[in-house]
């Protein structure tokens, strides 16, 4: 048995969920189709992408407390290829702030409550107890992770674990970034829209942020599926407004959307529907 697999072995046994990493901190496909990152290495169940797998293959959907997967035949060629073990924070309820050189640290020390820290190659990881939504890029050399993330694990750390502080939660707490002109047809004439009123549209927009926010799995598709039926049914009349547009954004953001994810699907409904 390989260092990093017993390393694994050690933390699944304490109910911390682990994988391992190949060179350059990325996870290993344990399928076929998912070899050499081929699938682009975000597991279908969660995050959208190209993977299409049955079942959640790889990277921080993966990991597992369960002896038996982890030296299953899945993760065999795996582990003696491993060069390093992750784990999932957010699958024990915690958060990584992952400072990564010396500035972002010190930044740290100035602004946040000290806790548990683990040294890394170039900075250290700040553990919090408390999960939240994880982010990258934060601030200059701080990303967060957390639930649907993975980190390196470098050893347990030293100092007493404390909260997750709403410093860092704050972190990630953007205002929902500007959004293009919708930029659709106006009737003939620029009349008022015959076949649609305020009300009906108001009532449509209200729907669409319910979906957006109800949304248990699979959020970047909801989003996608949900701008779709609001352009298709709203975005020809010329009654749809950046206001509206800016309401579906602000949802979307909440569920954990990025910005750019917005923008992209909001740009491909249009497309789709030839505006």
């Amino acid at each position: 048995m390989n260092t990093h697999l017993r390393t694994a072995l050690d933390q699944a046994a304490s109910g911390v969920p682990v994988l391992p990493l190949r060179a350059g901190k990325v996870p290993f496909g344990n399928c076929r189709p998912c070899r050499d990152n081929a699938c682009g290495g975000r597991p279908n169940m969660k995050t959208p992408g190209p993977c299409e797998c049955p079942s959640p293959c790889h990277a921080w959907a993966a990991a597992s407390t369960d002896p038996a997967t982890l030296t299953g035949p899945a993760w065999a060629l795996a582990w003696k290829q491993a060069a390093a073990v992750a784990y999932h924070p957010g699958g024990i309820g915690l958060t990584v702030v992952d400072l990564d050189h010396a500035d972002a640290v010190a930044w740290a020390c100035r602004t946040l409550p000290a806790t548990r820290t683990v040294l890394t190659t170039r900075g250290q990881h700040w553990i919090y107890r408390g999960a939240m939504q994880s982010a990258n890029a934060v601030r200059p050399g701080v990303d967060i992770k957390s639930t649907m993330s993975y980190a390196r694990w470098l050893g347990p750390g030293t100092g007493t674990m404390t909260v997750l502080p709403d410093a860092v939660r704050a972190l990630v707490v953007k205002k929902p970034s500007p959004i293009r002109p919708v930029s659709v047809p106006m009737p003939a004439g620029g009349e008022e829209c015959r076949h649609r009123t305020p009300v009906y549209l108001e009532r449509g927009i209200a729907m669409a942020e319910q979906r957006i926010t109800e949304a248990a799995g699979g959020v970047h598709a909801t989003v996608y599926r949900t701008f779709l039926a609001v352009l298709s049914a709203h975005g020809r009349c010329g009654c749809l407004t950046d206001a509206h547009a800016a309401r579906l954004f602000a949802a979307a953001q909440t569920k954990g959307e990025t910005a750019r994810h917005c923008t992209d699907a909001w740009s491909n409904a249009r497309t789709a529907l030839g505006m």
